[in-house]
C-alpha cells in the first residue's frame, strides 16, 4: 500500500489560496485563479505569456485527469492532457506583486529599508491580478486586502480570515512535532505548542507562492523556532530559580545536582589523568 503524507504541499498550498481570497475582490470569482506570479506589470511579454500557458495547461491536464479517476474511468494521465497552443492568452490571469494600492503608514518604522516599511503591516505580501480583454488591453480584474469594484472599493485587511481547514493542518502540524524525541519529554510541552500554533496564525498566509512551492518547510522552520525559543526561556527562568534556592542553603533542581554532580566526575578524571601523565614523564 502506498505510503501517504499526513500534510502535503499541494493541499496546503490550496487552503492558503483560499483563505487569502477570503481578503481580496474580484471582478468575476473565476479570476481568483493565477496562471503566473510576476513582480511586475511590465514583465508581461512573450516569454512570460507562454509560461502561463503551459502552466494553466497543465492545472487543467490535473483536473481533467482527477475527475476521470473519481468518476471511476481507467485513464493515463496522458490521455488527458490539455495542448498549451490551444489555450487563449485572453483566458490567463496575471498575479503582480505590488504594494501600489497599499495605503502608506509613515513612522511605522525609523529606518525603512523596502517600500514594505512605508506601508501599513499586512498578513500577507500584496497583488493584483490582470488579465487581457478583447481590445488586446491589460485589464485591473483583482486586489488583495480590499473590498468592492476595483475604481470604487476601499482598502482593508481584517475582513477575512484562513480557512478552518488550513487551521487544522495547522494544529496536526503542531501535534506530529510535540511528539519528536527532542522535545515530547519536557513537561512544558503544551507550553510550546500553544506558542508554535500563535506563531503559525501570525506568520501563516506570509507564505509567498512566487518564492517557493514548499509551504510544509515554511511552517515545519517556524515551529521549530517557537519550540526553541519557548525552551530557551524555560531554561533562562530555571537557572534563576535554582541561583535563588542556593543562595538560600536550599538544594536547587535535579537538572543542576545532575549537572554539578557531572562537572565534578569530569574534573576528578581529568586531575586523574593528569597526575598519571605527570608520573610517566618524570621516570
Amino acid at each position: 500500500m502506498r505510503k501517504k503524507n499526513y500534510l502535503n504541499n499541494k493541499d496546503i498550498l490550496t487552503q492558503i489560496h483560499k483563505s487569502k481570497n477570503t481578503f481580496n475582490s474580484y471582478t468575476d470569482p473565476e479570476y481568483a485563479n493565477y496562471d503566473i506570479i510576476l513582480p511586475d506589470v511590465e514583465k508581461i511579454n512573450i516569454r512570460t505569456i507562454a509560461e502561463a500557458k503551459r502552466n494553466k495547461a497543465k492545472k487543467l491536464s490535473q483536473a481533467e485527469y482527477e475527475r476521470r479517476k473519481l468518476a471511476g474511468e481507467k485513464v493515463k494521465q496522458a490521455e488527458c492532457e490539455v495542448p498549451y497552443q490551444k489555450i487563449t492568452k485572453e483566458e490567463l490571469i496575471f498575479r503582480v506583486m505590488t504594494f501600489d494600492h497599499i495605503p502608506d503608514e509613515a513612522g511605522r518604522k525609523k529606518n525603512p529599508k523596502t517600500i514594505a516599511d512605508t506601508k501599513e503591516k499586512l498578513n500577507f505580501p500584496p497583488f493584483v491580478h490582470y488579465k487581457f480583454n478583447d481590445n488586446d488591453e491589460l485589464q485591473l480584474v483583482g486586489k488583495s486586502h480590499w473590498v468592492g469594484g476595483m475604481e470604487n472599493g476601499y482598502f482593508s485587511k481584517s475582513h477575512g480570515k484562513a480557512t478552518d481547514h488550513l487551521a487544522m493542518m495547522w494544529m496536526k502540524l503542531v501535534d506530529r512535532y510535540a511528539t519528536r524525541g527532542n522535545v515530547r519529554g519536557y513537561t512544558y510541552n503544551d507550553e510550546m505548542k500553544g506558542q508554535a500554533i500563535l506563531q503559525l496564525t501570525q506568520i501563516g498566509l506570509q507564505f509567498d507562492e512566487s518564492k517557493s512551492q514548499n509551504p510544509f518547510a515554511y511552517y515545519t522552520a517556524a515551529v521549530t523556532n517557537s519550540f526553541v525559543r519557548v525552551i530557551n526561556i524555560e531554561k533562562r527562568n530555571q537557572n534563576i530559580r535554582d541561583d535563588i534556592l542556593e543562595m538560600n542553603d536550599l538544594n536547587p533542581s535535579y537538572t543542576r545536582q545532575h549537572q554539578g554532580e557531572w562537572e565534578a566526575s569530569v574534573k576528578r578524571n581529568e586531575e586523574a589523568g593528569t597526575s598519571v601523565f605527570t608520573d610517566k614523564t618524570s621516570k
